[in-house]
């Protein structure tokens, strides 16, 4: 069944970091970017595990997990809740899956990747379009916040 719509593809695409969230055996939660996201077909979310040892440990005891994603400047985005698992590399499909981060200069550091089965989708939204804010609005002010905290050239 198609879940990942043009939309949630193009914005995995444009922003590439995602938050993944994972849950230990001790039931305490984990929250890891991961910078190497790719859309895989219609329904699941791939990414590298480069030095991800806490998310690892935790898909091995439980692969519940969910990712956002959120495009810091209009304030929107998407998060997708799923089942993870995980791609040994050396196999025929880490090989095969490899072909998604042709050009990656990360690539040969890849340990593994990660396939979460998305179940479920839903849109995310800032509060701030509630008060009236546009996005327009919101891509103005957040630039200029950006812009004014970047370090001195």
């Amino acid at each position: 069944m198609a879940i990942l719509t043009a939309d949630m593809k193009r914005v995995i695409a444009e922003q590439g970091l995602g938050f993944v969230a994972t849950v230990g055996a001790d039931g305490t939660p984990n929250v890891s970017p991961k910078g190497t996201m790719r859309a895989l077909g219609d329904d699941s979310i791939m990414f590298a595990d480069i030095r991800s040892p806490g998310t690892m440990a935790n898909i091995a005891v439980n692969p519940a997990m969910e990712i956002n994603f959120v495009d810091p400047f209009s304030r929107t985005g998407y998060r997708f809740k799923g089942s993870a698992r995980v791609v040994p590399h050396g196999t025929e499909e880490f090989t095969a899956l490899l072909a998604h981060y042709a050009g990656s200069k990360l690539a040969e550091r890849y340990r593994a990747l990660v396939i979460m089965r998305v179940s479920k989708a839903a849109a995310l939204t800032s509060p701030a379009y509630d008060l009236g804010a546009t996005e327009r609005d919101l891509r103005r002010h957040w630039r200029a916040h950006f812009e004014k905290i970047q370090p001195p050239d």
